[in-house]
Parts: C-alpha cells; structure tokens; sequence
C-alpha cells in the first residue's frame, strides 16, 4: 500500500529579539539565540526529512530579522500562496515559536486553515504532528503552548520598551539614523556630533525664514539650489535608510521637511525623543504621543542652532509669511505685522504713479473686502517708528540690567532677590484669595445658601483657579532663579542690545531678533512686543524695590535728633 506523499515547506523565522536573549539557555545549557538560529533550524528540519519516506521537501521559507508577534511576513506569506494553490500540502518548523508567538493567529492556522486546506503542521522539538495528534494535545496542549510563546513575546516586547525608556532618559539617541545636521560618533553610537556639511545648510534654512521667506519658499529655493533632502543625503552618506514614503525616484525638500527641521529642538543641543510609541507589541503601526509624554533632556550635545534664533523663527511659523508676487522681495515686516483692531496680519502695498513709488502696509482682512478699516501706514513712517522704539527699548533694557547687575552683585542668594519681586506677591495673594474662597464655600453650603451641585462646581473652578496662580508663580519663581544663576540674557543677545541702542535704520535680522509682534492701529498708534519683556519687568521690578529700599534706610538713617555710634 502506498503512503501519501507530503510537500512540505521549510518555514524558518528568527527575530531581532531573538538574537537579544542569549542569557537564557535550555535544558541542555545551550544558549538560546545559538539553538534558535537560522541555520540550526535548517539542519535540524532537514534530518528531520531525510528520514521520512513519506515527505519531500518542496521549498524552504526563512524569515530573518521578523517578530513572532504578528504574521506580517514576506516569506511566510509566500509560503501561504504556495498552499493555496495546492503546491504545499505539508508545514515543518522546529518549534511552535518558530511559526509564531501570537497565541490567537497561531491558533486559527494550525487549528482551522491548514486542517480546511488538508495540511499537515509539524512542530519537531515540541513533538506536535496534527497527522498523528489526538484531541487532547490539538484541543489542550497546542493552545497552552501557543499561549506561553504569545507571553514570552509580550515579556520580551516590555523589556524592551524599558531598556528604551532608560536610554531615552540618558540623553542617548536610540535612533536608527541621526537627525539631518548631526552624525552619530564614531567611538559611542547614541551620542550625536555635528555634521557641518548638512548643519550649515540647517543655518541657512533658519536665516532665510528669518529674512521673511515662507516654508514652501525655503523648499523651493533648496530645490533649485540642487542641495539633496534629508533622505538623498542619507543615502549619499552610505546610510540604508528608508523613510516613511516611498514612490518617487528621488525625494524632494517640501514644506513639511522644513517646517520639520525649523521646529526641532534637537538643534538647541537637546535630546527630544519617545515622541512616537506602538499600539501594541503585535502591531507594527505606532501612533504620535501628546508633546508633555516626551522625553527631553538637555544639552546632550553641540547645539547647531543659538536658542534666540531658534525662538524668533517659532514665532515667525505662527504666521508663515508670503514673499510678494509682484516684487518677490520679502517685506521687513513679513510675520510681525498686525492689525490692532482685528488681529489679522497687515499686508504690503506698493502703488506707483508716473516716476513716484510709494509702499504702505494695510489690513489683510480690509484687502479681502471682508470688513474691518485700513489702518493704513507707509513703510517708510514704519521703519522710523521701529528703529526709534527699538532703540529706545534697548537703551532701557540696558540701564536696567546695568542696575540689576549691582543687585545681584551685593544679594547672595535666590531668596533675597525674590522678595523685591512684586508679580510674585501678587500671584500668591490672588492664589490664597482663591483658596479662600474654597474654605468660605463649605459655611454657604452649611447655610443652605448654595447647592451641592453648585458647591462641587464652585469649588472644583475656585481651586483650578488656585493651581493656576501656584503655577504662574513658580515659573515666575523658575525666570528669577535663572536670571541669578544664569545672567539675564546671553552674549549674543546682549550683543545685539548694545547694536541696538544707536540703531540708526532698521533691517530685518535686528527687527526679527528683538520684536516678537508689531499691531498697528488705525490712528496709526503703535504697539510693540519685545523679546525679553518678562525679564526687563522683572529686573524693572527689582530695581524699584531696592532703591525704594535704600531710600528708606536712608532717611531712618539721617532721621534729626538721632547720630550714628
């Protein structure tokens, strides 16, 4: 009597964590990752079939590199194809891990699928042949093994999250490819160092978004310029990198590139990572985390970026600005322009009349037709005004960091100079204020005078209101500390200070570097947003309380009928 004859497939699968487990062994004390390898299961299935004379093997299947916790396999899809069109009839692993870790998946292949398409499933060292398996090792045994490899996955999956989760709280870059303008160092693999060629083209996406020009304008020019994106770049430098689209022959710089690059804080010398995390271990699809679930850590390496810089260009992505079709000049006031009546960004007009040019700035909602006034103003009264303002509050800043310098000079401590800070005062008595609302609640209750209902809600806003004092106090309590510890501004930022206080025309760099935001109303009054203005209130704020201090002790000291010992 003839025996059926089975084709089998030889499906081998290794996976990254596989090869990462080599501090657990079997019985025998053999290591893992080494009796799991690739070509451990091929021989050993291959024994396997030369000693059966009722099996021929068909083809071998290997997935190298691939997790156990889905079936999202080339090879083993290809293995799928092939019996179902008749070509396997037979599936031979070493292990049920082997086929898979997911206790569900594994479960309705081997159970239902390979028994409706008449396969045989043989899994050698955990001694399972569905040809010769009675109803307690295919109904009992076989889910409870498949069980324990879906565990073993999940074991695996959340070690591994945490190693990561340490490394990210290190400072060290997990990355695969470090971000366009760093490298990864040579000698230490999660450190970052400067790649000058890419960073420099960094400074130069950043200065011409601070000269006025738009995202999609900065994508544009990189185009024209030839400069390869971060992707060509990467794989000009020898890397095997692969992002996350695919189609075009080569990839180009887009807006989203460079609004990507403008806004990544890594730049500043800081780690920023875990910005992305997995739905599950079984799933490869991960989804974007909310930015307070970040991991940041600072100063991990050399910055490419000043923060000054990196902050004016922040600001400046608010409002994208928009070179001008006519001119294709970028405007002074591109991004820091406003309407102080609707809050709409003001736009450039250029009329010209016979041999005469005249530019003014009017309300872009106004321009639409879509109501609010003019409030027009000419350029030229514009940048008057500006440089006169600027220069004026430079002056100012100056005087009063000169002035703060001595404070800080004769205080010695962070507390000393916090109690000269009014604003700190007044938060924490409109904190305790809210408070005591809270505690006057409970008596109105009592009374009657009010519900429960309008008690719960009452209190639950009062003391909202309370944390939200207590949190603007201690960031005011944080911009003091680090005003003492730190200086009130930087070298490069005091630099500019001291440029700007004989300013005599104003250009885009100095104005973009010192003014946050312009309105303009439409009796042509003027108000400006500085950079700083917190820090100049304060030190402002200081400076007051101590010589109205000193003045005290001052006259207590020359007070008639009293001499010094």
């Amino acid at each position: 009597m003839n025996k059926k004859q089975f084709l089998a497939a030889m499906y081998l699968r290794l996976s990254r964590d596989d090869s990462d487990v080599g501090d657990i062994t079997d019985r025998d004390g053999t290591l893992k990752s080494e009796s799991n390898s690739i070509g451990n299961q091929r021989e050993l299935i291959r024994a396997f079939i030369h000693e059966q004379q009722d099996i021929d093997l068909f083809d071998i299947y290997v997935d190298d590199g691939f997790s156990g916790s889905n079936f999202d396999r080339p090879e083993f899809k290809r293995m799928i194809s092939d019996i179902e069109a008749g070509k396997v009839n037979c599936v031979i692993v070493k292990d049920l891990s082997r086929f898979g870790r997911d206790y569900i998946e594994s479960g309705r292949y081997i159970q239902k699928v390979f028994p409706a398409l008449s396969v045989r499933f043989i899994a050698l060292t955990d001694h399972y042949d569905s040809f010769q398996a009675d109803v307690s090792e295919s109904g009992i045994v076989l889910p409870v093994k498949n069980f324990i490899n879906d565990s073993y996955c999940r074991d695996i999956s959340t070690k591994v999250k945490s190693q990561f989760e340490v490394k990210r709280k290190n400072g060290e870059c997990i990355a695969a490819f470090a971000p366009y303008g760093y490298k990864k160092a040579q000698d230490d693999k999660s450190r970052l160092v400067i790649d000058e060629y890419a960073a420099d083209v960094v400074r130069k996406i950043f200065a011409w978004k601070i000269e006025g020009m738009a995202v999609s304008a900065v994508a544009e020019k990189l185009n024209g310029l030839g400069i390869l994106s971060p992707k060509e770049y990467k794989k000009s430098t020898g890397d095997n990198y692969k992002g996350g689209f695919s189609g075009a022959v080569k990839s180009q710089w887009s807006s989203s590139t460079v609004k990507r690059i403008l806004t990544n804080e890594t730049y500043l010398g800081h780690m920023v990572q875990g910005k992305r995390e997995k739905i599950n271990y079984k799933l490869k699809k991960s989804v974007d985390k909310p930015q307070e679930e970040w991991i940041k850590v600072e100063n991990t390496h050399e910055a490419v970026i000043p923060e000054d810089q990196f902050q004016v260009v922040q600001n400046l992505l608010k409002t994208d600005g928009r070179v001008s079709p006519v001119t294709e000049e970028n405007s002074l006031f591109t991004g820091i322009l406003f309407c102080g009546d609707c809050g709409e960004q003001m736009v450039r007009r250029v009329n010209r009349y016979k041999n005469s040019r005249r530019v003014y700035y009017i309300c872009s909602t106004k321009n639409r037709g879509e109501g609010c006034s003019r409030h027009s103003i000419e350029e030229e009264q514009l940048k008057g005004m500006a440089a006169e303002m600027v220069r004026h509050y430079a002056n100012c800043f100056l005087e009063e960091k000169r002035i703060f310098q001595k404070v800080l000079d004769m205080e010695t401590n962070f507390e000393s100079i916090v109690r000269y800070d009014t604003e700190i005062a007044r938060l924490k008595e409109e904190q305790d204020r809210y408070y005591s609302l809270c505690s006057g609640l409970y008596e109105d209750l009592k009374q009657g005078i009010i519900t429960k209902e309008e008690f719960e809600r009452l209190h639950g806003d009062f003391k909202r209101k309370a944390a939200e004092f207590e949190d603007a106090q201690k960031k005011q309590e944080g911009m003091i500390k680090e005003l003492f510890k730190s200086g009130v501004i930087s070298a490069a930022r005091l630099k500019t200070m001291q440029d700007c206080s004989e300013l005599k025309e104003i250009d885009r760099h100095t104005l973009c570097s010192m003014v946050k935001r312009i309105t303009v109303f439409e009796d042509q009054r003027m108000d400006i947003e500085f950079y700083y203005m917190n820090q100049y209130c304060v030190m402002q704020d200081v400076n007051k309380k101590m010589e109205g201090q000193k003045a005290k002790e001052c006259k207590t000291d020359n007070r008639p009928g009293e001499r010094s010992a």
